[in-house]
């Protein structure tokens, strides 16, 4: 006999093992519920029927969060070194860097945000509760263990329920479990190890009741559910700053301690060699670290991904982090959940079988458009006749009903159960009316379906008094009431092998496969059972399952062309899942369960992640497993989902994809972005968006070094020189801050390049500076600083006033970098071609805009004055732009060198 200690277990671990009587007892309940006091006083003990949400992120630390980088640091440092050497001009720029920094982040996140509190609707579920005898309606929240709550058609289930009475009952539980069917319940209890989605007799919160009704006994609350747990699950999963965070903290720990050993080795130098006093090389060392720290990086870093963040929106895809707009751009696995995402989530007649024909049914979801074909070319009269009989069955053994998009729902949508709506769109796309049909045979009487059946069967007459009974339900109990079936001919007898034959082969496709049938000799005006289980015609097996979306294929066969795997990992049935992959042309020869997946070592599930493509009655523990398992291989991983048992994984993975129309809150918001049209292509979109970003961050960082390098290198060389700065730090600051981030910001603008998702993701290995890149530095930096130093010594040697060549030296340096931002819109392919004027009218106009502002720095009064400038006259400036010149065609030619080397590497270098 079981103890109450065995009991008290068995309802926190598996009360769908216990007996609903036993059950009863134990929550000191009875099968009309508790008493008001006694549900009062649970209330207390128990507390609320809700689940534990994350408050909002105050603005202020949401706003502290943008400053907590290495490179806002040095900055930072850098604007108090300047303001304690009095140089407040210089301070206030770095200060502005600083500001426009965070800012940007602050008001991006905020604004994806709000966003995508606008898309969640948090709606309280009222329920129907017995207490003390009567049947009140309540808000969920109320519910304690031990109420019994009655469920009907419609009803979202409010807490875990243990069903103790059901009639019919079916509960839609794909958020939850995968399954895209709705599953059939019942009292009896089942096994201890029964896996989630057959647990039959068990009704979980959060899921909807599709069909039948129900008294149900509250088991578990709360956080204590199955949508509690997962919910635990997520909140126990700590987001992990991107790959590209990482690298910018490392690059600027690395940038700051090369600052620091450069200024250490020319104070040292200064003194040793030319008796420098300290306070002199003090100022020359601040002057190289303002010089070598990238001030505007931040700024054009944050808004490339802003830009990023933007163009996503306009394709469906809402980002609500964002740093993670880049990580899509190293990703080369996406697990994906299969309902709702891959598919529609909506029932769908795909195939008709008739005794001699097979017939294709196109369309998606509820949409009554699309045609249906045979699989021959036969077009004989009788398949009209064939197909118009099985959809008049269909229409009126039905009591669905569908409605077109409206205003609150893009979608065409579903009242009643959705099997019986896919027979009533296949009947539509027969080209039927319905309430013409309806007119012409009205319903007499019906049975309706049950469990015991297995079948519903209505009774219709027609004005000339002609009598016709439709029938629909499982095949081999139709099959046993038919003794004919519907031919060439008409009525002929039934060919039993032919039909077991056809329903094994739609069954293999993981299809859901229905019979009609019909009788027409019937002379009564009332319907019994009798009537229906014998002497019928059958007319037809109808083929259901939740359809690809369309698109998707293309998509997926567009990622397997960038280097992407596909893993599908679902909560439904391991051969609808496999069918669907196959439909889908993704690489898919095996499927593997979680029960399977559940008994591996460690080891061999990372094995097992790496070479299966396709996961069934997977829970969302094991989906968590196998995102563990692919990161820890190194893989950048994509987690698409809309159910609340994909939410763990969407947070755990590198980037989480969440579906924005039907997903669910939960899987929302653990989720980095959200399409809002819930469709997987919009994905392989975001994805080359990206590449683009992160391509686009590389072209600024591949400009604004070489500037940074450049400038130090010409102090450097003074100092160890003994020689007088060609360039000021006043001077530097205005380039570093005004005219390079003009120019970098262009940048963010450019275009993806044509071979984006052509090349293989990047490596979650590879540095962000890698030896291309410092090799491109050094070689534009050295030879930057070799023309500006030059031109310096030049106009000194032709008795050139100091303010006169320092302002020759400052604008080769922004003409040297204006040339140069036309090398850096391609990474790889050479500027001289026809694409140098695509999409080039951002770079255009940023150069535009630094001429015309260097020429008020150059000539304005009061710019002269501030920052030691002196007149240029015209030959001047024909001799700056014809020594800058020649450094665009070495770069040029430095590609064409360097495309040999790196041709086939995965990634911009």
């Amino acid at each position: 006999m079981t103890t109450p200690t065995e009991l008290a277990t068995t309802i926190a671990d598996a009360p769908y093992a216990c007996d609903s009587e036993a059950l009863i007892e134990l929550l000191a309940s009875t099968k009309v519920g508790l008493s008001k006091t006694e549900a009062a006083a649970r209330l207390a003990q128990f507390g609320p029927n809700t689940l534990p949400s994350a408050k909002p992120v105050p603005a202020w630390r949401r706003l502290l969060k943008q400053t907590q980088n290495m490179m806002i640091y040095v900055l930072a440092g850098s604007m108090l070194i300047s303001l304690g050497l009095q140089h407040f001009i210089d301070a206030g720029v770095i200060f502005a860097v600083i500001v426009t920094n965070t800012l940007v982040g602050f008001f991006q996140e905020g604004k994806a945000e709000n966003a995508l509190r606008a898309i969640m609707s948090m709606t309280k579920t009222q329920c129907l509760v017995m207490r003390d005898g009567e049947l009140l309606s309540l808000n969920g929240a109320q519910l304690v263990p031990g109420d019994v709550v009655m469920l009907q058609a419609g009803d979202k289930v409010p807490a875990d329920l243990r069903i103790i009475k059901s009639k019919d009952l079916y509960c839609d539980e794909s958020s939850l479990t995968g399954e895209s069917l709705p599953g059939a319940k019942s009292v009896v209890a089942v096994a201890a190890d029964t896996p989630l989605a057959e647990r039959s007799c068990m009704a979980y919160m959060g899921t909807l009741v599709s069909r039948g009704s129900a008294h149900g006994l509250v088991c578990l609350t709360g956080a204590k559910t199955e949508i509690g747990k997962v919910s635990t699950m997520v909140d126990k999963i700590t987001t992990e700053p991107t790959l590209l965070q990482n690298q910018i903290e490392q690059f600027a720990k690395r940038l700051t301690i090369v600052i620091i050993i450069a200024a250490v080795i020319t104070i040292a130098i200064g003194m040793g060699l030319y008796q420098y006093d300290i306070g002199t090389m003090f100022q020359a060392a601040i002057a190289i670290a303002v010089a070598a720290i990238p001030e505007g990086l931040p700024a054009v870093v944050t808004i490339v991904l802003a830009v990023g963040v933007q163009r996503m929106a306009s394709k469906n895809a809402l980002m609500r982090r964002l740093p993670s707009v880049e990580v899509l751009g190293s990703v080369d696995i996406i697990c994906t959940d299969k309902t709702g995402t891959l598919t529609a989530n909506a029932m769908t007649a795909r195939r008709v079988v008739s005794a001699h024909h097979n017939f294709h049914i196109h369309g998606e979801g509820y949409d009554p458009e699309g045609e249906i074909h045979s699989n021959d070319t036969d077009t004989s009269a009788q398949h009209g006749a064939f197909l118009n009989q099985a959809a008049i069955v269909a229409l009126l053994c039905n009591d669905s009903s569908i409605q077109p998009p409206n205003l609150d729902n893009t979608d065409w949508s579903v009242s009643g159960d959705p099997t019986e709506a896919a027979l009533l769109v296949f009947a539509l796309k027969h080209d039927l009316v319905k309430e013409q049909i309806q007119r012409e045979w009205p319903r007499v009487d019906e049975i309706p379906f049950s469990s015991d059946a297995r079948y519903m069967a209505t009774l219709h007459h027609n004005h000339d008094g002609q009598r016709l009974i439709a029938v629909k339900g499982a095949p081999d109990r139709i099959i046993e009431f038919c003794d004919h079936q519907f031919g060439p001919q008409g009525s002929e007898p039934l060919d039993s092998k032919y039909w077991q034959a056809q329903m094994d082969d739609l069954a293999s496709q993981g299809m859901r496969v229905l019979a009609l049938a019909y009788r027409d000799d019937i002379d009564s005006q009332s319907l019994n059972h009798q009537h229906v289980e014998q002497h019928l015609t059958l007319l037809a097996l109808i083929g259901l399952n939740d359809p690809p979306r369309a698109g998707v294929s293309e998509s997926i066969q567009q990622c397997y062309s960038a280097g992407i795997q596909i893993k599908m990992i679902t909560g439904d049935n391991p051969i609808t899942a496999l069918a669907i992959a196959k439909e889908l042309g993704m690489n898919a020869d095996e499927v593997m369960t979680g029960a399977e997946l559940d008994q591996q070592s460690p080891e061999q599930l990372a094995d097992s992640a790496e070479r299966c493509h396709v996961f069934a009655r997977t829970s969302p523990a094991n989906k968590l497993q196998l995102v563990n398992a692919l990161r820890a291989r190194n893989h950048t991983v994509a987690m698409t989902g809309d159910g609340v048992n994909d939410a763990p994984a969407l947070r755990q993975a590198d980037i989480g994809v969440a579906m924005g129309k039907k997903g669910t809150d939960a899987a929302r918001d653990a989720a980095d972005f959200v399409l809002t049209d819930d469709n997987f292509s919009t994905i392989t979109h975001a994805v080359a968006e990206g590449r683009s970003v992160y391509d686009n961050i590389v072209k600024a960082i591949i400009f604004i070094l070489p500037t940074s390098l450049a400038e130090s290198l010409v102090i450097l060389a003074a100092i160890l020189l003994g020689q007088l700065l060609p360039i000021t730090p006043a001077q530097v600051i205005w380039v570093n801050t005004i005219t390079a981030i003009t120019l970098a910001l262009t940048l963010a603008f450019e275009r993806a390049e044509n071979d984006i998702m052509l090349r293989p993701p990047r490596s979650s290995q590879q540095p962000l500076i890698t030896l291309a890149l410092l090799w491109r530095t050094a070689f534009v930096g050295v030879g930057a600083a070799a023309i500006i130093f030059a031109l310096f010594r030049y106009y000194l040697a032709q008795g050139a006033s100091v303010e006169m060549a320092r302002t020759v030296a400052v604008n080769a340096l922004v003409m040297i970098e204006a040339l140069y931002l036309l090398n850096c819109r391609f990474l790889r392919r050479s500027i001289f071609s026809l694409s140098l004027f695509k999409g080039a009218m951002p770079s255009l106009l940023g150069i535009l805009a630094v001429a015309i502002l260097q020429l008020g720095f150059s000539y304005w009064s009061v710019s002269q004055s501030i920052f030691d400038l002196a007149d240029l006259a015209l030959h001047d400036w024909l001799i700056i732009t014809l020594a800058a010149s020649p450094l665009i065609l070495l770069v040029e030619l430095e590609k064409v060198v360097l495309q040999h080397w790196y041709s086939a590497s995965p990634s911009p270098q």
